[in-house]
């Protein structure tokens, strides 16, 4: 692997803001000052790089990187870390399924449905069912749904559409 200092990088970044120039004559040449202009302000970039020290500090974070990735991949220590991270997620997930599942939670959640707010049961609340009296009405969801889709219906019968 080559160090930072053994690449000739002025040259290179000379070279390339010089062919990107050309380049960028040929497109003021074929497609007008616009595109002339913008290949001329991209091929400026790889010495401005160089000037600045961009190159050293985007060499630093390549390499970095890349050893990063190396000793993950290739260490047996990591991908232990990975296949215990990988089993608590998965432990996780059986855990709240099995909670879910569980008869006492049912119980729990069934008894606190019952009980009205502050932990007392409603009035009138026997633990049975209660029936609608004659002086409730009858619920007319039935009716409601028949109301809002009547239009849809007709528009599909004229169509002849069942």
């Amino acid at each position: 692997m080559s160090t930072f200092d053994s690449v000739a990088w002025f040259p290179l970044c000379a070279g390339l803001t010089g062919v990107g120039l050309i380049l960028s004559w040929v497109a003021l040449r074929r497609r007008g000052a616009g595109a002339g202009l913008r290949g001329a302000a991209w091929s400026l970039l790889p010495l401005a790089a160089y000037l600045t020290g961009a190159v050293e500090m985007l060499w630093r974070i390549g390499t970095a990187i890349a050893d990063w990735v190396g000793g993950f991949v290739f260490s047996p220590r990591v991908w232990s870390g990975v296949i215990v991270t990988a089993l608590a997620v998965l432990l996780f997930f059986v855990s709240a399924a099995l909670r879910s599942r569980s008869p006492d939670r049912r119980a729990q959640v069934g008894s606190a449905d019952r009980r009205g707010v502050g932990g007392r049961q409603p009035a009138g609340a026997t633990g049975e069912l209660q029936r609608p009296s004659a002086a409730q009405p009858a619920r007319k969801g039935k009716a409601a749904v028949d109301d809002e889709f009547a239009e849809v219906e007709e528009i599909l019968r004229r169509r002849g559409i069942s």
